[in-house]
């Protein structure tokens, strides 16, 4: 069995197995078949193990690191309206530990750099949009909203850990000042979207490959859901930190997605030019913010393959700041940062 943790971790992996031990079903549970499933860039671990011809999933998610409590309440909203989300079998929340059915071993992440035909891609995709309106209208109240406080302290992110950290870099007081007013428009823009349940990472990693004829995708990673504008969970599936969709591409989902929202009243504009622009501004909120994360992983957590993504991101944001004047302070520091010139307002 190679499950074993890090010394670290060994106090958690032990107690996971001493509750999975306790549990009603536990003389089901075949331990000897207990592997790592994943992990990700929080403080959970997922491990897979076998109850007769079915797998589960264990995870556990240390208390004083996640919040458990948050990824109960938010299955229960997304299994009310039929997302295909884990059943959440057995549960310690105080300790941290789940056990939950098992959405399968492939994400659409895998499956694309496996290789699928077009056909099939645009088949998963448009499945995907369909269970994103459908979490859209899942029921948000209560929820901690994704406000113009939040949204600037995350965008503090970026400043510390890409410019100055990553890139080494420090800023002018002329660009703090120009892009703490670019910051102001660009938040204000963003709050100003109808409010709807945000997954905040509806992307290729957390949409899991249909294992049923519903042809859903699973959906897992929804701990952090809040409520906030109807354009951000677009933005993350079309612009993919993982992998990249070109212009064409983003665009054609982006009207699938808006006239599925419109037929199904969503509270999105019905100009679609109007739409288009909200969900670009957000974008930029969002991977302004990533860069920030993804270079907060690589310094402080040592978890260096998140620096692959970055130039992505990059390339997503340039596509956008460079068709708003608004966001032209973005710009001229991604030129600074990059090195590249800029001549009468051209990038070159």
């Amino acid at each position: 069995m190679d499950a074993t943790p890090t010394t670290a971790e060994n106090s958690r992996y032990t107690l996971m197995l001493e509750w999975l031990k306790s549990l009603a079903i536990a003389d089901d549970l075949q331990f000897s078949t207990i592997t790592p499933a994943s992990s990700d860039a929080s403080f959970r671990h997922y491990y897979r193990l076998r109850k007769g011809d079915d797998t589960l999933i264990v995870m556990d998610a240390p208390p004083s690191k996640e919040n458990n409590a948050a990824f109960a309440d938010i299955t229960a909203r997304l299994a009310a309206v039929k997302l295909n989300v884990p059943v959440i079998v057995a549960s310690n929340l105080e300790l941290g530990f789940m056990l939950l059915s098992d959405l399968g071993k492939t994400n659409y992440y895998n499956a694309i750099q496996a290789g699928l035909e077009d056909a099939e891609l645009q088949a998963l995709y448009r499945n995907a949009i369909d269970s994103l309106v459908t979490l859209q209208g899942a029921d948000h109240q209560g929820l901690e909203v994704y406000d113009a406080e939040r949204m600037l302290d995350e965008l503090s992110l970026f400043e510390l850990w890409y410019v100055n950290q990553h890139c080494n870099t420090t800023l002018s007081e002329q660009e703090r000042s120009s892009l703490a007013q670019c910051f102001a428009v660009l938040v204000a823009d963003n709050v100003s979207v109808a409010q709807v349940l945000v997954h905040r990472d509806f992307h290729s990693p957390n949409l899991m490959m249909p294992i049923d004829s519903s042809l859903k995708p699973g959906i897992i990673d929804y701990q952090d859901a809040v409520a906030g504008p109807i354009t951000y969970d677009l933005a993350s599936m079309v612009m993919d930190a993982r992998h990249t969709w070109s212009e064409e591409q983003q665009l054609d989902w982006a009207i699938r997605y808006w006239q599925a929202a419109i037929h199904a009243k969503l509270p999105v504009s019905t100009d679609f030019a109007e739409f288009h622009r909200a969900y670009e501004w957000m974008s930029v909120q969002r991977n302004l913010r990533i860069l920030g994360v993804f270079s907060r992983l690589s310094i402080r957590d040592n978890k260096d393959q998140y620096l692959a993504h970055i130039p992505r991101v990059c390339a997503y944001l340039r596509l956008i700041v460079s068709r708003y004047e608004e966001l032209s302070p973005i710009r001229k520091l991604l030129d600074r940062l990059e090195g590249r010139q800029t001549v009468l307002g051209v990038t070159l």
